[in-house]
């Protein structure tokens, strides 16, 4: 019980020190007010001068100290710019690095998958045929249709169909991908 009424005389104590210090007299308001008044006013006539607004009044050494700070600004400006351009650079090669070796398992599994069909008997190929033995028929490869019908077919057979053209993929990333 007694460190609970220590603890609320400490607190109320701490609480009256606080309201001791603020300014609660109508002249300290309006010297507040006053202060701000006049900090507001430079920070607006600053910010002019930082936007080449009404420089006449403005002597020389004030035109050079703004002159240095708006050339340290600048020289901030852009070695941020670089240290940005430099991190996104380092990411892109990283992610190009990361596909060139996700595409070279990609043709190891294909050259192996091609190995293995090669190495196959034409007899344990699966059948695609309907009714005929298999050893008779030509292994049948996967067609791709690139914007066109197949002859004998009429355009509206084909409207359903993806019309895959690589001229867009030629231009904008194959430039990306040269060493």
């Amino acid at each position: 019980m007694d460190r609970i009424l220590e603890r609320y005389e400490r607190y109320s104590f701490a609480e009256r020190q606080l309201l001791a210090n603020e300014p609660e007299l109508p002249a300290n308001w309006t010297l507040e007010y006053s202060k701000l008044k006049a900090r507001i006013e430079l920070l607006q006539r600053s910010h002019s001068h930082y936007m080449g607004e009404n420089l006449d009044s403005v002597s020389l050494k004030d035109l050079q100290i703004l002159e240095q700070q708006i050339d340290t600004s600048l020289k901030n400006i852009r070695s941020r710019k670089n240290q940005l351009l430099h991190e996104s650079i380092s990411e892109m090669q990283k992610k190009e690095k990361a596909l060139r070796e996700q595409n070279s398992l990609l043709e190891k599994k294909i050259k192996e998958k091609e190995k293995e069909m090669a190495m196959r008997p034409q007899w344990e190929l699966p059948n695609h045929g309907a009714n005929g033995p298999s050893f008779l028929m030509a292994p049948q490869h996967p067609h791709l249709n690139i914007g066109g019908a197949y002859e004998g077919e009429s355009a509206e057979a084909t409207r359903n169909e993806l019309d895959l053209n690589l001229d867009s993929l030629y231009s904008c990333h194959l430039g990306c991908f040269t060493t």
